[in-house]
């Protein structure tokens, strides 16, 4: 009898953990709409005015192979717009803290694909740049004291990821700003290009 209530408490947990996940809200726009897959967005700073949209970044003079910010100038860069595909099949709308592939909007010179991954860890910084190229990474948004985080926790799509989840900020190399895991966060917003 006892097996049975643990089995049927057990069965009941998944359930419920399983709608909420699907009950997520949608992430916002700018405007207040929900954020969709399939349309062009900016992903721009949240709280400062410290510098433009994210864009592709060169590390070294090579490729621009990574995520980066553009640099706050007189004139603030809005960066390249970038599309969401949402993991779950049939979704139209981003959702909170669930999985999604994110894409730029843009052909690079270097790579064929504009999609999203995750870099190696950095053993000098343990931090982990956020590359373009292959088949991409899932990312989700997180929402914090009404501010959007981006984050690489693909709990969706891997139960053993969650073990290496971060949030997503912007450090400087070189006078380069980098989108980056593991360190400082840094809130985004989502402007309708």
């Amino acid at each position: 009898m006892l097996k049975l209530i643990g089995s049927l408490s057990c069965i009941w947990l998944l359930m419920a953990i399983s709608t909420m996940a699907q009950d997520q809200p949608p992430v916002l726009d700018t405007a207040g709409r929900p954020v969709r897959s399939g349309v062009e967005y900016y992903i721009l700073p949240a709280a400062t005015d410290i510098a433009g949209g994210l864009t592709l970044v060169a590390r070294n003079g090579s490729c621009p192979s990574f995520v980066g910010q553009e640099p706050l100038t007189p004139v603030v860069s809005q960066g390249l717009p970038v599309v969401f595909s949402p993991y779950v099949a049939g979704e139209t709308i981003v959702r909170e803290s669930r999985s999604f592939i994110i894409e730029f909007s843009a052909a690079s010179t270097c790579v064929s694909s504009t999609k999203w991954n995750l870099a190696a860890r950095d053993p000098a910084t343990s931090r982990r740049n956020i590359g373009i190229g292959r088949s991409g990474s899932y990312f989700m948004i997180t929402k914090e004291n009404n501010l959007y985080y981006l984050a690489f926790c693909p709990a969706d799509t891997c139960n053993t990821c969650r073990f290496d989840c971060g949030t997503a900020g912007i450090t400087i190399e070189n006078g380069k700003r980098f989108l980056t895991l593991d360190g400082p966060v840094f809130p985004f917003r989502f402007r309708r290009a």
